[in-house]
């Protein structure tokens, strides 16, 4: 359904008019000083988990530098539902992932506090019949103390949910979403205070954009989406007001082949559909130029970089750290090869052993599902006092300053956070060669080293020749590091991002004239 223009009289016309020039002027002056544009910045993902990964680091790292560096407030949105968000937040606070000037919101706890106007109720289309009280074998509750958050019903063999009903935290329903109804429908229906149905959707993504509209509130904003489970949603998500960039933080092909290999399952709707969106951001010029080789020029992808925070002193972090201690941070799942890494260390050392070398360490920071799998490679490798599996610690990238390589044995990437990061202490990079990122910053020899992916050997014969190097050809390679570092900086990427948005925010307005823009 197309937009319409909004009425009024002539005077409240002239009146927008007046205003509009006004944000016109102080958004001029605000690119000329390399600040982000006036409006409301959004950054949505579907969760903020306990240990979460490099994607998340790097949507909050992004986020802190456009409050600091480009003058906005930032709303980082969550659509899923745990019971320990306010607890989470608290944390992130703590430890300064949450600065003065974001917000985290959650959709479900947004809603236990707010009121969501507007819209209608066709219970007719949208059948409400609330779970039974009382306990239930085929029902679960979520709890947030003793307080019930959600209670679901599940299907006989337990494998699906069939119903779950929302609660506020006095106890009344929320909402109940149905996810049973005959032909495969979905009904999602709001209520009031008293549990009573105000509102109903037959698509969770209808919420989603009513909550959005809600928070947008038809002002200038921008939203950025990281997460590609919630990209096909924004892909849709098409209003006036509303600037929308989708940052993809990893590799969108299956393998390693370039440019033409096949698009990833989980990409495909999304890639497939890049005009939907006002900007596309890739992370490496790579990835870019193979993205247009597969699927013609796309007028609204553009290059960004992740933002690496903190600053080193390069003659410090030459010359305080043992040239043998190794560090891998990643999640401990299948894509990140850390059984690799683990086997290279252990050659290195036999390699060590033959003559006069150095022996190396490895400490392995994250969790995953392959923790059980990892900590059986150590075993079989004899490696325990050698190769550790520390967990996830939120101040794993301190550790950084302290470790001499940094070990990246990924099946893909975007362009890792955590490659910057490394760069910018010193620690060198010895990465495999995947796409993207580690070749479009590394060069082997001068600032870390870039190995055949897959090549375990390889791998370890390069750890092997680090270790083997004059140490001030290490210092000097650590110096080289840092200044690799540089782009990343946290003010230059948000200046960046300024032009970036200025430029998806006209094609924005380029596409709404056309009258492509719609609600869902």
């Amino acid at each position: 359904m197309a937009v319409t223009g909004g009425g009024g009289s002539p005077l409240d016309m002239g009146r927008r008019a007046i205003a509009s020039a006004r944000l016109l002027g102080a958004d001029r002056l605000r690119a000329a000083r390399g600040r982000l544009p006036t409006g409301r910045h959004f950054a949505l993902t579907w969760s903020i988990s306990d240990g979460y990964g490099g994607m998340t680091a790097a949507l909050l790292a992004r986020t802190r530098a456009f409050v600091r560096h480009g003058g906005v407030t930032v709303a980082v949105l969550t659509l899923d539902e745990q019971a320990d968000y306010p607890a989470r937040e608290l944390e992130l606070r703590e430890r300064g992932e949450l600065i003065d000037g974001m917000r985290l919101l959650n959709l479900w706890d947004w809603l236990r506090e707010n009121r969501l106007p507007g819209g209608s109720l066709r219970l007719e289309r949208h059948p409400f019949l609330p779970l039974p009280d009382g306990p239930s074998d085929d029902i679960t509750e979520l709890r947030r103390g003793d307080r019930v958050l959600s209670r679901t019903r599940w299907s006989s063999d337990g494998g699906r949910a069939l119903q779950i009903d929302h609660y506020r935290l006095d106890g009344s329903l929320l909402a109940s979403d149905r996810r049973d109804l005959d032909g495969g429908g979905r009904s999602i229906v709001l209520c009031d205070g008293g549990g009573q149905p105000v509102r109903s959707w037959g698509k969770i993504w209808h919420l989603y954009a009513a909550w959005l509209d809600r928070l947008t509130a038809r002002t200038p904003s921008y939203l950025i989406v990281d997460s590609k489970t919630v990209a096909p949603f924004v892909a849709e998500y098409r209003r006036p007001h509303v600037t929308t960039v989708h940052l993809v933080h990893a590799s969108h092909l299956v393998g390693t082949e370039r440019p033409l290999g096949r698009l990833r399952e989980s990409r495909r709707r999304v890639f497939e559909n890049l005009s939907a969106f006002d900007a596309v951001a890739v992370l490496s010029e790579r990835q870019r130029s193979d993205v247009e080789a597969l699927l013609g020029r796309q007028d609204n992808l553009i290059v960004v970089r992740n933002v690496r925070e903190g600053a080193a002193s390069t003659v410090t972090v030459a010359a305080s750290r043992p040239v043998t201690a190794g560090i891998m941070l990643a999640s401990l799942e299948k894509r990140k090869r850390v059984s690799h890494a683990m086997r290279a260390v252990d050659t290195q050392r036999a390699l060590a052993a033959t003559g006069s070398h150095r022996p190396t360490t490895l400490d392995v920071f994250g969790e995953g599902p392959r923790r059980q799998a990892l900590e059986g490679v150590i075993e079989r490798l004899g490696a325990h006092e050698h190769v550790r599996l520390r967990g996830f610690d939120p101040h794993a990238r301190e550790r950084l300053a302290d470790a001499s390589f940094l070990l990246l044995t990924s099946t893909s990437e975007g362009f890792p956070l955590v490659l910057a990061e490394a760069l910018a202490v010193g620690c060198l990079p010895i990465v495999y060669d995947v796409p993207y990122g580690p070749a479009d910053i590394i060069r082997s020899g001068w600032n870390g080293y870039v190995v055949p992916p897959g090549d375990v050997d390889a791998l370890a014969a390069a750890i092997e020749e680090l270790v083997s190097l004059p140490d001030e050809r290490i210092a000097a390679m650590r110096r080289n590091a840092e200044r690799s570092a540089r782009p990343f900086d946290p003010a230059a990427v948000t200046r960046a991002w300024a032009h970036d948005l200025r430029a998806a925010r006209r094609r924005s307005r380029s596409r709404a004239r056309r009258g492509s823009h719609s609600t869902s």
